[in-house]
């Protein structure tokens, strides 16, 4: 038992990468759609300034948070922007989030809070700037 656990906790590191890559990878899905139309959703094509801002943020944010690069203070920033987006977007519609359709938001609101103390991990370029200084 004890091998196994040793085994899961000498990839943690690793498996921090791996989620914050695959976060921003999603994330970054909500700003293509907004602001490239890619791939078309009704999300797509959006021309006001709500869209602009969210659709740069999830876009700009997410390619950085895929990169590690920033990756606390990306990660706070965007942290918050998805509580705002739960709070301003969802929660007026109902108190349970699998009702109102905030799950995703909050989950990235968790997510990128969590990637704000745990940092980029080692696949990252923040830790490759990390090692030159």
């Amino acid at each position: 038992m004890a091998s196994g656990l040793s085994a899961w906790t000498s990839l943690r590191p690793h498996l921090l990468s791996a989620l914050r890559i695959m976060t921003g990878l999603l994330f970054m899905q909500h700003g293509t759609t907004k602001l490239l139309s890619f791939p078309l959703t009704p999300m797509s094509g959006g021309t006001d300034g709500m869209t602009l801002i969210t659709g740069t943020l999830e876009l700009v944010g997410g390619a950085l948070i895929v990169v590690g690069l920033f990756t606390r203070p990306v990660a706070f920033v965007l942290s918050g922007f998805m509580a705002v987006a739960y709070f301003m977007a969802h929660a007026p519609q109902g108190l349970y989030p699998l009702l109102n359709g905030g799950e995703l938001a909050a989950l990235y609101c968790f997510v990128f809070l969590y990637l704000s103390a745990a940092g980029g991990g080692p696949w990252s370029l923040d830790a490759i700037v990390r090692k030159k200084a």
